[in-house]
């Protein structure tokens, strides 16, 4: 059982059609729901009206696109100190304002850099696929990849809090002139209104980290929903409307019509 989605030229095209497969399934919701996306660094930004129709949305659910995007990869953090040294700064001082738990922070980009271990120093696993990106020694080129679930801290009795984000896998395919990322992601749930938007811009921005850091080409972003739904944001404990969603969408598509004359 599988929906796929046909491959889209960027997030913003990728998250219309995949919202507009699963919301036509019984429930508005569907199982390993595949989306691709050919370019997931295009037109990722507030700049792109289809974009700014969807934060406007979901900003006063507090989980505009940005935040959203932010807990994947904090790119100003990057653009300002650089790396490796945001990583400590994450570390030392993001960390601590934004952690609701030892268990969860909400910050995927957490377990990238310091996934718990039994003993020893947790793991930055993010920079240690960046410097065997870089090594020419390196011979295995399919073992790049980061885990984010913890079988410790989230099995619980809760069907949507914690991580969603599981696992991620990066490739790197050969090309005549400049070698090319790719990455595919999983999720086992997937929030398409109030979350989907903001992952994939937020995955492109840390493949765009990767690639540059390691000197590749930006390449394909693969997702992999294994649970997808038309969620109803919630503000103050009242969801939002399908009609107000329904809206939001046809303001979408408004915004996106002179880009496809």
């Amino acid at each position: 059982m599988y929906l796929p989605i046909p491959s889209q030229p960027d997030c913003a095209s990728a998250w219309r059609e995949a919202v507009r497969a699963v919301d036509g399934q019984q429930g508005h919701a569907a199982y390993n729901v595949i989306i691709d996306i050919a370019d997931p660094i295009a037109h990722a930004t507030l700049a792109d009206p289809r974009i700014a129709v969807v934060d406007e949305f979901l900003s006063p659910y507090e989980k505009s696109v940005e935040t959203v995007a932010n807990t994947i990869f904090p790119a100003g953090l990057y653009r300002r100190y650089g790396a490796p040294a945001f990583f400590d700064i994450f570390r030392d001082n993001i960390l601590k304002k934004v952690r609701r738990s030892e268990r969860w922070s909400g910050y995927y980009f957490e377990r990238m850099i310091q996934y718990p271990v039994v003993e020893g120093d947790a793991p930055n696993q993010l920079w240690d696929i960046v410097k065997r990106l870089k090594n020419e020694d390196v011979r295995a080129l399919n073992k790049f990849e980061l885990s984010l679930f913890d079988p410790v801290r989230d099995v619980d009795n809760s069907p949507y809090g914690g991580q969603c984000l599981s696992f991620m896998s990066f490739k790197v395919i050969p090309g005549p002139q400049n070698k090319t990322l790719t990455l595919t992601a999983m999720y086992r749930n997937h929030f398409y209104i109030e979350k989907l938007l903001g992952n994939l811009i937020g995955l492109g921005r840390l493949m765009d980290f990767v690639a540059h850091e390691a000197g590749l080409k930006v390449g394909a972003l693969t997702i992999i929903s294994t649970h997808a739904e038309i969620d109803q944001p919630r503000r103050n404990g009242k969801p939002a409307s399908r009609s107000d969603i329904s809206a939001m969408i046809a303001k979408f598509d408004q915004a996106a019509a002179p880009l496809a004359a």
